[in-house]
């Protein structure tokens, strides 16, 4: 999984990375409209950028820029980061009116016993663009990521999107196993791998 790395503080609204398109399901049906989504972190923080139609299903509690639950019943991007030496991991979800989510696992859909504060480590962004999209982020703080996961170069990473819901469709931007769409599949992430944001 790439992460954009810059030397340079990353502020909202004037970031100018390169995008990932996902442009097939779970089941390899191919879509009219790819979901995209890009990492990126400074020296203080990684960030977590989806874009999403301007008028994606979320879910109806989900509060702007606010932690809300059960988003992942509605269309939402995901991303998991997970520390393959301990089994645990983190999941992030984001909808298009910036309202998110979070939680870490202790093992595969074990919720840990203590939760971290999330709410002081996490910042969420969103905006509308000139295409009828909005662009979304979460911005993470690194000393976090590095305290609960032991973020390096040995984390493995995934991003997911919840899609046209309520007859949701499952993309996942790595090749995941089963029949049936399952996301928390952390054996199956592949290592980050850091690479600076290309120059014009």
């Amino acid at each position: 999984m790439r992460i954009f790395t810059s030397n340079q503080p990353l502020s909202w609204g004037k970031l100018e990375l390169p995008l990932c398109g996902l442009t097939e399901d779970w089941f390899g049906t191919h879509l009219t409209s790819p979901s995209v989504f890009t990492l990126a972190k400074d020296d203080k923080s990684l960030c977590f950028i989806a874009v999403f139609p301007q008028h994606s299903n979320i879910h109806p509690a989900a509060n702007p820029g606010q932690f809300t639950a059960e988003l992942w019943k509605y269309d939402v991007a995901e991303l998991f980061l997970a520390n393959p030496a301990t089994g645990e991991y983190l999941e992030f979800n984001l909808t298009s009116n910036g309202a998110w989510w979070a939680s870490k696992f202790s093992s595969v859909r074990e919720p840990a016993g203590t939760q971290p504060f999330f709410t002081e480590h996490i910042q969420s962004h969103h905006e509308s663009s000139e295409l009828d999209q909005r662009v979304v982020g979460l911005e993470i703080s690194l000393d976090f990521l590095k305290r609960e996961i032991d973020f390096s170069v040995k984390t493995s990473a995934n991003t997911t999107f919840i899609r046209e819901s309520p007859s949701p469709r499952y993309l996942s931007a790595s090749k995941l196993s089963g029949d049936k769409p399952d996301f928390h599949q952390p054996s199956c992430f592949p290592t980050v791998t850091f690479e600076s944001i290309p120059l014009d």
